[in-house]
């Protein structure tokens, strides 16, 4: 594994989609204060890989890790979107199955919750290898999907059929904070 993230600046990182800059380094730890601004990309593309990070979502925070993302359009769309997100937010108490946390966003929901509680740092492991993708969230496995079963999905999530692109991070609004990025390519 390689870091994907130095912890002292955003070398290897792009915002994209904004003008306005929110996101940040601080006591190493990436962040966005959200807002309106936009998603922060790796400054390569990524094909088949493992990326390990930590994240710490605020109560009803909501944010996403974006996989094989182009930089046009919805990267939850025109890539996809790993969800993060604090599951027992009120806020959110009638989501979809694919909505939570560790979710392959609109198209796989995890087999089971696996989320700690807002405002402690958690781990997710996501692995990508062809069509075959992976989330272990909190060291427990809930999701298992090859893309290729959701192909029914393309016209509006045309991302599930690329092979490769950026990493990314959203900013959806709320203070997200993360560390320990780490890849391998497969």
């Amino acid at each position: 594994f390689t870091a994907v993230f130095n912890g002292k600046d955003l070398d290897g990182w792009e915002e994209v989609g904004s003008d306005k800059r929110t996101w940040g380094v601080d006591n190493g730890v990436l962040y966005t204060e959200g807002g309106k601004g936009g998603w922060l990309s790796t400054t390569r593309e990524y094909g088949d890989f493992e990326l390990l990070l930590e994240f710490r979502v605020p109560p009803d925070g909501n944010s996403g890790v974006f996989v094989r993302a182009p930089r046009h359009g919805n990267p939850a769309f025109e890539g996809f979107e790993v969800q993060i997100l604090d599951d027992d937010a009120t806020a959110y108490g009638n989501l979809k199955p694919w909505q939570y946390c560790g979710s392959i966003y609109a198209v796989a929901a995890p087999s089971h919750r696996a989320s700690l509680a807002a405002g402690v740092w958690q781990t997710m492991h996501i692995r990508a290898q062809g069509s075959r993708v992976s989330v272990c969230l909190n060291g427990q496995p809930i999701v298992d999907a090859d893309l290729k079963d959701h192909l029914d999905k393309l016209p509006e999530h045309p991302g599930l059929a690329r092979s490769s692109g950026y990493l990314g991070l959203q900013n959806h609004g709320s203070r997200l904070d993360f560390r320990n990025l780490w890849i391998r390519e497969l």
